[in-house]
């Protein structure tokens, strides 16, 4: 696994065995039936039985290892276990596996009806509204693959990890996937909280807003890092809900306006138990200070145009909603999106509605769909919200937002590319659509910059806030 200077900045299984891929549409079928048995916000934890499908009918971390039957969805094989031809190892700037192919389909406003249940709604909206988008659908390639230490604590959690307090806890989960056989809508959104990222990432990115009338403003270009603690192949202890999750630290260079600010925010397993932690540094004032993010405030960068828990399409645990698993469902997401995410000139990336499609990637993947529902006497700017979640990552790869009065306000979309060299993906390349505005705002891009490299953890004095300081230099 390659890896550099903080300063600088498994395989799973294989194949399936025939014998078993014959016993597939049997065991999963006995799943499927107990998930629609199980009523919402039950707390119990799979039964032996049923975790032993993990590697055998169903991946390590609970995906369904067989293809679809008309084969447009491959059977699990192991992921991209090697780079591809020409990758200089250690290069933080990856090339595209599947750069020779050629799109399949090509879905726009007048033909996507055909292919209308494997689209999302914010999908559909775009192509109703945009002309000159469209959906470019490539071959689907499983390609993510994991630590194998995540593999054996995903079967160890499927037995005795549970949900609390009407699943907005949890407990007995060790770092790796919560719930791999899913029965209700809060565990999947459980296992997007604390799906795997690897351990440190450090990326320089750029977000960029696009008004309605097609204006495009840098909001923000930042060196990021994000470490997720937890993820130490050593650990053998449960997670406790108030310990650090994930750290990240963020230096501003751009706008110049913004120029020398930098901001820490620690956040917890369960934000209810330990509340979000901010710390920013202004170089206008000189000094560290606290800051509070609530979930449901238009987030700055984007002038409004996502609110702060669309960070990585959802963060938090949905304690304002009533949360229901819809299922699981084929749809066209984006994935293994590399020539978006690397691609070096921001001219070619950003249209005056919507991302340039030619640099877009939509595969077929099968995702498990939630919906939350706004509680009465709860506060959000969001009346319902549908996710749409990764089977072979935990990923969510795309939501749509309604208003209070139930029509369609935005929708998101992450960008996912698996860094083979390093055995983890990368979806903090997000994208989200205001139809009420027209405008949409992308961050996390990391193709103007040197691309995105997993790194040593920093010590832990460099996420006192005082360390803010001294990085936050204009």
């Amino acid at each position: 696994m390659a890896r550099s200077s903080a300063r600088e900045i498994v395989n799973l299984e294989s194949t399936a065995e025939a014998a078993g891929r014959r016993r597939a549409g049997v065991a999963l079928s006995a799943i499927a039936l107990a998930t629609v048995a199980l009523a919402p916000g039950a707390q119990a934890a799979v039964t032996p039985e049923e975790a032993a499908a993990l590697g055998t009918v169903l991946t390590a971390v609970g995906a369904e290892r067989a293809g679809n039957s008309d084969g447009t969805i491959p059977a699990y094989s192991g992921g991209l276990l090697q780079p591809p031809a020409g990758y200089r190892a250690g290069d933080p700037r990856r090339i595209d596996p599947s750069a020779d192919e050629k799109p399949l389909r090509v879905l726009t406003g007048s033909n996507m009806a055909a292919a209308a249940s494997q689209l999302t709604e914010g999908t559909r909206e775009l192509l109703r509204r945009y002309p000159s988008f469209r959906v470019d659908v490539y071959p689907t390639h499983r390609s993510v693959a994991y630590p194998d230490y995540l593999a054996g604590n995903t079967r160890r959690n499927a037995t005795a990890t549970r949900m609390t307090d009407g699943g907005l806890g949890i407990e007995n989960a060790l770092p790796g996937v919560p719930f791999p056989i899913p029965k209700d809508g809060r565990e999947v959104m459980w296992n997007h909280r604390l799906h795997y990222m690897g351990r440190a990432v450090a990326f320089k990115y750029d977000g960029w807003l696009v008004d309605g009338s097609g204006q495009r403003v840098l909001t923000s270009t930042a060196q990021s890092l994000q470490e997720f603690p937890a993820f130490d192949p050593k650990r053998d202890k449960s997670l406790h809900e108030d310990e650090t999750w994930l750290q990240w630290k963020l230096e501003y260079s751009a706008p110049q306006r913004r120029a020398g600010e930098a901001l820490i925010m620690v956040e917890a397993v369960n934000p209810l138990r330990q509340a979000r932690r901010v710390w920013s540094y202004v170089p206008g004032q000189r000094r560290v200070r606290p800051i509070e993010v609530p979930d449901d405030a238009p987030n700055g960068s984007s002038s409004g145009t996502v609110t702060n828990d669309d960070a990585f399409v959802y963060t938090g645990v949905l304690e304002r909603y009533d949360v229901k698993l819809l299922g699981k469902r084929e749809m066209l997401v984006p994935y293994n999106t590399y020539r978006l995410s690397y691609h070096e000139n921001i001219d070619d990336v950003l249209q005056a509605r919507h991302i340039n499609p030619d640099l877009m990637r939509w595969e077929l993947h099968r995702v498990w769909v939630v919906e939350a529902t706004l509680k009465q006497g709860q506060h959000h700017v969001y009346g319902r919200r549908v996710f749409y979640v990764d089977e072979d990552t935990w990923t969510a790869l795309a939501s749509d937002e309604y208003d209070l009065d139930g029509k369609l306000l935005r929708a998101g979309f992450a960008f996912l590319s698996y860094s083979y060299d390093a055995g983890a993906p990368y979806s903090s390349h997000l994208a989200a659509h205001d139809f009420s505005t027209g405008a949409y705002y992308m961050t996390g891009f990391p193709g103007a910059h040197f691309g995105v490299r997993y790194v040593e953890p920093l010590p832990p004095s460099q996420w006192n806030p005082d360390a803010l300081a001294g990085a936050g230099v204009r």
